[in-house]
């Protein structure tokens, strides 16, 4: 089963549509799924006391609010409209989380038939509502949450139009950079075996070995944030992949698709020209002459496994030699 990656530039443009079209270009390059940006309105979006988180302070200072930072990182619908283009062009599926019911409305208008809830929102009841009044796909960031904020989500959903056939939820920690020991990537098979539903993983760590590590467990979505540099300004780029990271990541991810197999234990094409090579056969640990009985000191095994198995060693104990056996011969019981 092929992995969706989704490859998140989030606001890593900084409000400047022609780096948003690099990061297009980048996650094309390195053959992520999709690529993701942010739909808000800064006025909708918070108020203008709202403090900045710890994170955000420490990588854009704190001498402006939440607010004037979002002010600046807002696309219009105009950019919208660029960005759809840009990613028809490069041959990558646009996407982008709306944060409030008319940036919904906004993507629903544009032709997006996909949808992202960030884990900002899974405790916005209009907003989760309009989302499954919609019926598409759905996919369901879930930091900060725990399962039962995660029911009351998904059956608002449901209740609203959207089936639990169309959600995949992603364990998510929202932290930037994630510290390791805050992981807890068992915890998205526990989403799993509570709500029967597909399951991904939100990736904020540094490096790509746990997105990796994720695939291998079972996870069907992969969103990472990416940046072109991460000593750019803004909330965001620190905590990101540059693009050569990026490209790792994903064929990381893509070879792990192909190690996982279909599960059934099988002798391998490769292994079938090693088969005798590896493993061993009944030999002659002395010379037998025709009419000795095989015994523990005539018999030994050695390779090739070309000859009787060991296995049959209790078969051919005390069984009478056919022929006389030169040392190391091959037993042709």
């Amino acid at each position: 089963m092929k992995t969706l990656i989704i490859a998140e530039a989030g606001v890593n443009h900084n409000g400047d549509i022609n780096l948003a079209k690099q990061l297009i270009d980048a996650a094309a390059d390195a053959g992520a799924d999709l690529v993701k940006f942010q739909t808000f309105n800064a006025d909708r979006q918070v108020t203008r006391l709202a403090i900045k988180a710890d994170y955000q302070s420490q990588n854009t200072g704190s001498d402006e609010s939440q607010y004037e930072m979002l002010r600046k990182l807002e696309l219009t619908e105009e950019m919208h409209h660029e960005l759809i283009a840009h990613c028809n062009m490069r041959n990558i599926g646009f996407f982008s989380t709306g944060f409030d019911i008319a940036s919904i409305d906004l993507l629903l208008s544009l032709g997006q038939d996909h949808f992202k809830i960030p884990s900002g929102e899974i405790t916005n009841l209009p907003f989760l509502r309009r989302i499954g009044q919609a019926g598409k796909n759905v996919i369901i960031s879930t930091g900060m949450a725990n399962l039962g904020e995660i029911e009351a989500a998904i059956e608002v959903l449901e209740s609203a139009g959207t089936p639990r056939t169309c959600l995949t939820v992603l364990h998510c920690t929202t932290e930037y950079p994630t510290p390791m020991v805050e992981v807890n990537l068992r915890a998205m098979q526990s989403i799993q075996a509570a709500f029967r539903v597909a399951t991904g993983y939100s990736d904020h760590t540094q490096g790509i070995e746990v997105a990796i590590a994720a695939v291998a467990m079972g996870a069907t979505v992969i969103e990472k944030h990416f940046t072109l540099d991460r000593n750019l300004p803004g909330p965001d780029h620190k905590a990101s992949l540059e693009p050569k990271e990026l490209i790792a990541m994903v064929a990381a991810i893509r070879n792990i698709e192909i190690a996982l197999g279909d599960g059934v234990k099988r002798l391998t094409a490769s292994e079938a020209r090693n088969k005798s090579v590896a493993r061993k056969s009944l030999v002659a640990s002395q010379s037998i002459q025709l009419g000795e009985v095989f015994s523990a000191e005539n018999l030994t095994t050695k390779r090739p496994g070309s000859g009787v198995s060991p296995m049959r060693w209790d078969e051919v104990m005390g069984k009478k030699a056919q022929r006389e056996y030169g040392p190391d011969e091959l037993i042709d019981f």
